[in-house]
C-alpha cells in the first residue's frame, strides 16, 4: 500500500520559520497537527465506520510509541492521539500506513455510527458519502473549502445524526416506496434551512453546486454564509421541497442498542473523553475473546461494540468496566461536555475533569439527563460549540458562568476559584429544592430563570 499518510504527515505547511504548522481554528490532521498543553495533537476520520480490533491496537500502541498514550473520542466521533512531538509524527503517520488502516481526508463527510447495520435506517449512507468523497476530490478547479466544513449524510435509524450540526446535511427521508434526501444547510436536524428534497441521482450534483457557492465565497466560509433563499431558486426547481418533522433525539450510544437479527451493539462511554492506550488494548483483548470484530466512533465521546453473542454483552460490560469505560446509559458522567482543560491545553484555565467529578459529586440533581453540563478549559468550547444550560469555563479571573449560551457567550456571572465547591453545591441545591414532582432540571432551571441561577452561584 502507498505509504499516504506518512507524505502527508511529511508535507509541512511552511511558516516563517520553516516549521511545521500548528495553527488553531484547523482541524487538527497528521498533516497539520494542533499545539496543546501537553504536545502536539492529531484528529483520525475512519473512512469507514470504525476500526477493526487489529486497527484499534496498532492505533494505541503508535499513541503509545510516538505521543504520551492518551487517546480520545470527540464529541463528534473522532478518534484524537495526544502528546506527539514534530520528530513522531511522521512516524505516527508511517505506522497507520503499514496498517493499511484508511484515514479520511479533505471535507468532512459524516454518517451515523451504525450506517450499514442499522435496520431502523431508511437507507444506508456509506456508498453516497464514498460517491460523495470521491466527487469532490475530482471537481475541478479543485475546491478551497473551510477547513472545519462538514457534511451529513443520515440515513436514520436508532443512533442518527440529527443533533450534530453541519454545513450542510442530507437526511432520508419516506416519499411513498421511493426514499429521497432532504438537503439542509447550516445547523442541525431542527434547526437547518431546507433547501431541496431530491431523488438519489440528483444529491451530488446538487451538494457540489452548494460547496461551488461556497468556494467562492472564500475559504473560510461556512453554511451560515449562504443564501438560502438563492439555492432554494436554483436547487429545489423541479422538485417539491417537502418538510419531514425531525426526528425524535437519539437516544445516548452508552448502553445496549438492539439491532434485531444483526444482534446487540455495545455503547461504551470514555471518562472524560479520554482513555490510556493500556486500558484500550487490555479492551481489545477482552472483547477479541468474546468474538467482537470491530469498534466503532460515536459522537459524544463514545464506542460501539457491533459483533456480540447476546450471553457475552454483560461480560464485555463488567470489562470495560473494570477498564475505566462508562457502561450505563444513566451515569452521570454521560451528560458532561468536557474538554481536556488544564495541563492538556495550553489556552484552559479549568481544570475540566476536577470540575466534573465535583458536579457528580456535590450537584448530581443537575445530571439527570434533562440538560448537558458543558465545561470548557476557555471560551473556544472545543468540547461543545453550540449552547448549552449551563457552561462553566475557565477565566483569567476565576470561572465564567453561562446560562443557555455557548462557552464563546459574554458569561452572566463569574464564580471566584475559592468558591467554586460552594457555589456548585448551590446550583446542586437550586433544583433539589425546587423541583417539582416529576420535573426535570432542566425544566425547573428554565422555570426558575437566569437571575436564580445566577444568584446561586454568586451567594458561593
Amino acid at each position: 500500500m502507498e505509504r499516504k499518510a506518512a507524505h502527508l504527515a511529511m508535507e509541512r505547511q511552511p511558516t516563517g520559520n520553516g516549521a511545521m504548522d500548528m495553527r488553531r481554528g484547523a482541524c487538527p490532521t497528521l498533516a497539520a497537527p494542533m499545539q496543546t498543553g501537553d504536545g502536539l495533537l492529531v484528529r483520525l476520520r475512519p473512512v469507514r465506520p470504525g476500526f477493526s480490533l487489529s486497527e484499534i491496537v496498532v492505533l494505541a500502541t503508535a499513541a503509545r510509541r510516538f505521543g504520551n498514550g492518551i487517546l480520545e473520542v470527540t464529541a463528534r466521533g473522532n478518534l484524537q492521539i495526544r502528546g506527539l512531538f514534530p520528530e513522531t509524527v511522521p512516524s505516527l503517520a508511517a505506522a497507520i500506513a503499514d496498517a493499511g488502516i484508511e484515514i479520511s481526508e479533505g471535507v468532512a463527510v459524516e454518517t451515523p455510527p451504525l450506517a450499514g447495520i442499522d435496520p431502523t435506517e431508511l437507507a444506508d449512507p456509506l456508498a453516497l458519502a464514498a460517491d460523495l468523497r470521491a466527487a469532490i476530490i475530482a471537481h475541478r478547479p479543485r475546491l478551497v473549502l473551510a477547513p472545519k466544513l462538514s457534511i451529513v449524510i443520515d440515513g436514520g435509524g436508532r443512533l442518527h445524526l440529527g443533533e450534530t450540526s453541519a454545513d450542510i446535511r442530507l437526511r432520508a427521508v419516506r416519499d411513498g416506496a421511493a426514499i429521497l434526501w432532504l438537503l439542509g444547510i447550516a445547523g442541525t436536524d431542527r434547526t437547518a434551512k431546507p433547501i431541496a428534497t431530491l431523488t438519489p441521482d440528483d444529491v451530488i450534483p446538487a451538494v457540489l453546486d452548494v460547496l461551488a457557492d461556497l468556494a467562492r465565497l472564500g475559504c473560510d466560509a461556512r453554511g451560515r454564509d449562504l443564501q438560502a433563499e438563492s439555492l432554494i431558486e436554483t436547487i429545489a426547481s423541479g422538485h417539491a421541497l417537502r418538510h419531514p418533522a425531525p426526528a425524535d433525539i437519539a437516544p445516548l450510544p452508552v448502553g445496549i442498542h438492539d439491532c434485531g437479527r444483526g444482534g446487540p451493539i455495545l455503547g461504551l462511554g470514555l471518562a472524560f473523553g479520554q482513555t490510556d492506550a493500556e486500558k484500550l488494548i487490555a479492551l481489545v483483548v477482552d472483547l477479541e475473546r468474546l468474538g467482537a470484530r470491530e469498534i466503532r466512533l460515536a459522537p459524544g465521546h463514545a464506542l460501539l461494540v457491533p459483533g456480540l453473542r447476546d450471553a457475552d454483552v454483560a461480560k464485555a460490560q463488567a470489562a470495560a468496566f473494570a477498564h475505566g469505560f462508562r457502561i450505563s446509559p444513566d451515569d452521570p458522567g454521560n451528560h458532561i461536555a468536557v474538554c481536556a482543560g488544564t495541563g492538556a491545553c495550553a489556552s484552559a484555565l479549568l481544570d475540566t475533569k476536577a470540575a466534573a467529578r465535583l458536579f457528580i459529586e456535590t450537584a448530581p440533581e443537575l445530571l439527570d439527563g434533562s440538560l448537558t453540563l458543558h465545561l470548557s478549559g476557555c471560551a473556544k468550547g472545543c468540547a461543545k460549540p453550540s449552547a448549552a444550560t449551563l457552561t462553566i469555563l475557565g477565566a483569567p479571573l476565576g470561572y465564567g458562568l453561562v446560562v443557555n449560551g455557548p462557552a464563546s457567550a459574554a458569561p452572566n456571572a463569574y464564580i471566584d476559584q475559592k468558591t467554586i465547591q460552594t457555589a456548585v453545591a448551590r446550583l446542586g441545591a437550586l433544583v433539589r429544592h425546587n423541583k417539582h414532582a416529576g420535573e426535570s432540571a432542566r425544566s425547573c432551571l428554565t422555570r426558575l430563570g437566569t437571575d436564580a441561577t445566577i444568584a446561586a452561584v454568586q451567594q458561593g
